[in-house]
């Protein structure tokens, strides 16, 4: 059984790693020819966000930078900035994941509804400062607030197909820590 547990913790970090290659290709897709008039929500973010809070280990810091520049180069957003900004949020989510650990859904969904906004107006006012244009308003609020509407649902698909579950407490060791 304590073989099963590094084999398990690389092909859930390998997984996350495809998953988002995935839905970055989802995104790139041209399902429409017209220029949309909505945006959808940033699913990566929501799923980097559920994922950190339930099992902090599958997503380390390095893949979580690779995916979100990854996905700045191809929507061709400036290099590096949402990816800085979502690193900054994931990892300030993770410090907490033990407080949230035994709080109720609605807590989580409230603290990363918070954080959801914080990275997009924090996106919009980084974009400004450095004159660059930020885009319609109207299509970075839809984003984020379809992030928002849709995070639960990223939390059940995350926990019933992924299997990405908060640790049982015979995972954990005295101090609180995975093991």
């Amino acid at each position: 059984m304590a073989e099963a547990r590094p084999a398990r913790l690389w092909s859930m970090r390998l997984g996350y790693l495809l998953l988002s290659c995935v839905l970055i290709f989802c995104n790139l897709l041209p399902l429409d020819l017209m220029p949309t008039r909505w945006a959808g929500p940033d699913l990566l973010l929501a799923m980097t966000f559920a994922w950190a809070l339930r099992r902090p280990d599958y997503v380390p810091a390095l893949s979580i930078a690779a995916m979100f520049l990854l996905a700045d180069l191809m929507f061709q957003r400036p290099p590096g900035l949402w990816a800085a900004l979502a690193l900054v949020a994931t990892e300030w989510l993770k410090s907490r994941e033990r407080r949230h650990r035994s709080l109720t859904f609605v807590i989580e969904w409230t603290s990363v509804t918070l954080l959801i906004l914080a990275v997009a107006i924090g996106n919009r006012l980084l974009m400004l400062l450095v004159i660059a244009e930020p885009g319609p308003l109207f299509l970075a609020a839809m984003q984020a607030i379809m992030t928002i509407v849709l995070y639960p649902l990223v939390v059940l698909v995350s926990r019933f197909v992924f299997g990405v579950r908060r640790p049982t407490l015979g995972e954990m060791d005295s101090t609180g820590q995975m093991h």
